[in-house]
């Protein structure tokens, strides 16, 4: 149901359910979990896209279809496993939006830093009139991405977006059609395939409320090549780093 491609430091992740939507089960959710975490083992990793199956829907949401309780399942640390270990890469993040985005499908594409979609991608998290609660990291990351009135747009005014609307607000970064999406993908990740993995982990640091050291962490790791700082930045252990 993962479908994983991996190629001098590219990793491409496949939700590949499409009779499903794409909707995650628990063991996609572990699965996805795993790869990111073997994908952040790397020492040449640049660039980590996931993108979804077909050619309408990215991810559908949870599926409860092996007898799983939903409000249980909602509440379940996999969740934040799977997007927190995708949003800890030290690299560029991108979810390619082969389709609708629903429900806990934000979770994965929240925890990127790029989103591309489709023209006909619809975008809705249908939890209030369901009586469930959405993923907190979801709230936080929707809610910086696009400010708290528009995540709330979602969230409660219970409101979908088309493909449009997503774009004009922020939650998208591109609008393509998908038979363009890895001439783009090619484009995007051209950069970080050419740098140096830990100046890739360093600019994504930057992003990030820094102390003095920390900044400097990044300096030292980008331009002198420090083992000890590559590691603090990039999240690996000095002997798995290759400079």
């Amino acid at each position: 149901m993962i479908d994983v491609d991996t190629q001098n430091g590219l990793w491409r992740v496949t939700l590949n359910r499409p009779d499903k939507a794409n909707a995650l089960s628990p063991d996609m959710l572990r699965d996805v979990a795993a790869v990111a975490r073997q994908a952040h083992a790397d020492p040449e990793l640049h660039s980590f896209i996931i993108t979804g199956a077909g050619e309408r829907v990215f991810c559908a949401g949870a599926d409860v279809g092996g007898g799983e309780d939903m409000y249980a399942f909602t509440q379940s640390p996999l969740w934040s496993d799977a997007s927190g270990a995708i949003a800890a890469l030290p690299c560029l993040t991108i979810a390619a939006l082969n389709g609708t985005l629903a429900g806990g499908g934000f979770a994965l594409a929240l925890a990127c830093d790029l989103r591309i979609a489709t023209p006909e991608a619809k975008f809705f998290y249908p939890v209030l009139k369901r009586g469930f609660l959405p993923q907190p990291d979801d709230v936080k990351r929707l809610a910086a991405l696009i400010g708290s009135a528009r995540a709330k747009l979602i969230l409660m005014g219970g409101q979908k977006l088309d493909a449009a609307e997503a774009l004009q607000i922020g939650l998208v970064e591109r609008v393509l059609p998908l038979a363009e999406f890895d001439s783009l993908l090619t484009a995007l990740t051209s950069d970080a395939a050419a740098a140096k993995p830990q100046s890739i982990a360093a600019i994504n640091r930057l992003f990030d409320d820094l102390d003095a050291a920390q900044l400097q962490d990044c300096y030292k790791a980008a331009y002198e090549n420090d083992p000890a700082a590559i590691a603090r930045i990039t999240g690996r252990s000095q002997d798995a780093e290759t400079v």
